[in-house]
């Protein structure tokens, strides 16, 4: 039989264990509660991450639908519909050229394997790229970007941007949908000359390999 202090010591350690087991069982519950908000977090903040590299994407989607929306959307090459894509900027000392006599569709040349929506475009493409960079002296690259980003064109389809002499060259990849539409342009004031240009189907952009 025991004595009564053991009895009194045993029974202070019971409730002392207890609140171990209380308080282990209380931080673990903590700590994964922790866990679970810092994968929440980290989830919401990998979607808002996605969501904000798409957007450019889209804009720039729907920017391609805009210039060909009066094109269309199969077939064989045929000529845009007649009249700018675009006024002349306001302030211009000179007028850009325009589309005066209705382009006639390619018989022969890379051209030809463009499809309808893709040559259309292309001619309403090189007008309000034209247009845009009309007016700038003397542009370099960090002017010629600014200019094409705030007609649409997105970075990762702005290719070879680099100064050559007084002009800057640069050029776009404007592929969609399967096609193989592309622009090359040299950006010299009132010399500045946009012409559209075939690029392969698939596989990555490279300026050195579009047909002109």
């Amino acid at each position: 039989m025991r004595r009564p202090s053991e009895l009194v010591g045993t029974a202070a350690v019971r409730p002392l264990r207890r609140s171990r087991i209380t308080l282990m069982t209380a931080v673990v519950a903590t700590v994964g509660l922790a866990a679970c908000g810092t994968e929440s977090a980290g989830t919401d903040a990998g979607l808002n991450a996605s969501g904000a590299e798409d957007r450019p994407r889209t804009a720039f989607s729907k920017t391609l639908d805009e210039v060909a929306e009066t094109c269309p959307a199969e077939g064989p090459p045929q000529a845009p519909p007649t009249g700018p894509a675009n006024s002349v900027p306001s302030g211009s000392e000179e007028t850009p050229p325009s589309d005066t006599v209705e382009p006639i569709a390619p018989t022969s040349g890379p051209e030809v394997e463009l499809n309808a929506r893709d040559w259309c475009a292309g001619h309403l493409h090189e007008e309000r790229v034209t247009q845009a960079l009309w007016d700038l002296k003397n542009p370099s690259p960090a002017d010629v970007r600014t200019i094409l980003n705030d007609l649409g064109y997105i970075d990762e389809r702005i290719h070879g941007l680099r100064k050559s002499g007084t002009a800057t060259r640069f050029s776009l990849d404007l592929r969609d949908r399967g096609g193989q539409l592309c622009m090359a342009g040299s950006a010299a004031g009132t010399r500045t000359v946009v012409d559209m240009c075939v690029a392969p189907a698939t596989g990555p952009f490279k300026p050195g390999q579009r047909k002109q």
